[in-house]
């Protein structure tokens, strides 16, 4: 067994990962942003989860000082075994391909791409590092029981349930990918112990739309789901998933499963 260190191990990825960790018998220390160890320490395998998501248009410089300044300040601090950073599949927003080796493209008037230029930026600084185990995840959406409704699918569940209707203000066509938390918690632990490369996409490699949501929802929850006039047209670029295939022989949990745990959980 390996020791883990979570940093942000109270947000919804990283309580998930710290109780899974610990379950399969790893020892796990958890870092919440007011808590950091001394400096100097060795913290064994690192996992960095520090982040922000659905409220950061409005959070900007906190956004950048989540995704940067503080890892840079952990990267300065400890020593590591391993060092994994969470990133995101946003950064693939207008790409026409999604390997992890795609040239990206960022629009900096633009408050979706200061996230993706955060991240971006903390990417760099650690595939920088000399270290082969210094290394990068970008994680597609995740769904999960405890995620909070301020983010979309756990909103759509809140709202369904209480109101039984809910409104979508994007379109039936619009679609992104999904990764239940359980496999992205398993894929986090392989790669931090076993990863070859340095850059991975944890995605479902599946895109799921509002539609296929809607439906669902209706069949779920006995509640009706309608589409905001003009609602817009967002279709996420399908992720590339064939490295973690390939190196671990990942198959995802089925979004239909997925969203029924986090009916069920909502329910209690």
């Amino acid at each position: 067994m390996a020791r883990f260190s979570i940093f942000g191990a109270s947000g919804f990825i990283g309580s998930h990962l710290t109780a899974g960790l610990k379950r399969a018998g790893h020892d796990v220390l958890a870092i919440g942003r007011d808590d950091f160890p001394p400096s100097g320490q060795s913290l064994g395998h690192v996992i960095y989860c520090i982040g922000l998501t659905a409220n950061f248009r409005n959070q900007l410089e906190s956004t950048v000082r989540a995704h940067v300044c503080v890892l840079l300040d952990v990267l300065a601090s400890y020593t590591f075994e391993s060092f994994l950073y969470l990133s995101s599949t946003r950064i693939y927003a207008d790409a026409t391909e999604t390997r992890e080796e795609t040239p990206l493209l960022v629009r900096p008037k633009l408050a979706d791409h200061v996230y993706n230029l955060s991240k971006l930026t903390g990417e760099a600084l650690c595939l920088a590092q000399p270290q082969p185990s210094t290394r990068v995840v970008r994680i597609s959406s995740v769904i999960g029981p405890g995620d909070p409704p301020i983010n979309f699918l756990p909103s759509v569940v809140y709202e369904a349930r209480r109101k039984r209707e809910v409104v979508m203000h994007t379109s039936e066509e619009s679609s992104k990918d999904y990764i239940d938390i359980d496999d992205v918690c398993r894929l986090l632990e392989r790669i931090a112990l076993q990863g070859k490369s340095r850059l991975y996409n944890v995605a479902s490699g599946v895109n799921v739309s509002n539609k296929t949501i809607a439906g669902l929802v209706a069949h779920s929850l006995a509640a009706k789901v309608t589409f905001s006039d003009e609602a817009p047209r967002i279709v996420f670029p399908a992720i590339d998933t064939s490295r973690i295939c390939d190196e671990f022989n990942f198959s995802a949990i089925p979004f239909a499963k997925s969203f029924e745990r986090l009916v069920k959980e909502d329910h209690g």
